[in-house]
């Protein structure tokens, strides 16, 4: 015990130690003087010649890149990548709905059946809540989902009755996760709404 408090004791010394001497490396670096070493600007002049080019470059380049804050996505950093939309490709849009909350959020989703593909739903009664349904979603005979009639915090949720060949312009988004919240119960979403993207992490 005697010995873990004298390393810790050690410890704090030298970061107080390294802290009162970071004024003066900074100084240093920088370009000041400090002590009996004189002023020397070039310093100044070469961070700034690393630090602008780095800031002006995550300017550009971190606005453009969206973390995915769901765990039905398995992707964790998105940017994005206008083109055409593909079957299975990532795709970001604004939603406005009570399960997000009082203000519109950025969300990240696949793109799971596409203008042209035929979207078959089919009820049965719900596995979780008596006298309530559940909506099985079809891609051309392929299960993208089945929706929930409870969502958190015991938020009653409808879920799309629309069922048929999705229009042109149109997309079910989505993931395979169980309780993720997408076309099941939000419906389709317009192209011009949806902004390609791809995974980064």
């Amino acid at each position: 015990m005697l010995r873990l408090a004298w390393l810790l004791a050690e410890l704090a010394a030298r970061l107080w130690a390294g802290l009162r001497g970071l004024p003066r490396r900074a100084a240093l670096a920088l370009g000041g003087s400090a002590g009996d070493i004189p002023a020397d600007p070039r310093r100044l002049w070469i961070v700034f010649a690393i630090a602008l080019p780095v800031a002006l470059a995550a300017s550009v380049v971190l606005p453009r890149i969206t973390l995915v804050m769901s765990a039905s996505i398995e992707a964790w950093a998105v940017r994005e990548a206008p083109g055409p939309i593909h079957r299975g490709d990532y795709v970001r849009f604004s939603l406005s709905h009570p399960v997000a909350g009082p203000l519109p959020v950025s969300v990240t989703k696949h793109a799971l059946c596409l203008p042209g593909d035929r979207l078959t739903r089919i009820e049965t009664p719900s596995a979780t809540l008596i006298g309530a349904f559940d909506g099985h979603y079809f891609c051309n005979g392929t299960l993208l989902g089945v929706s929930l009639p409870v969502g958190p915090h015991g938020m009653r949720l409808q879920h799309m009755q629309w069922s048929g060949i999705i229009p042109a312009g149109m997309f079910y988004v989505g993931s395979h996760h169980p309780r993720g919240f997408d076309s099941r119960y939000i419906g389709l979403i317009p192209e011009s709404r949806l902004m390609r993207m791809e995974r980064l992490l």
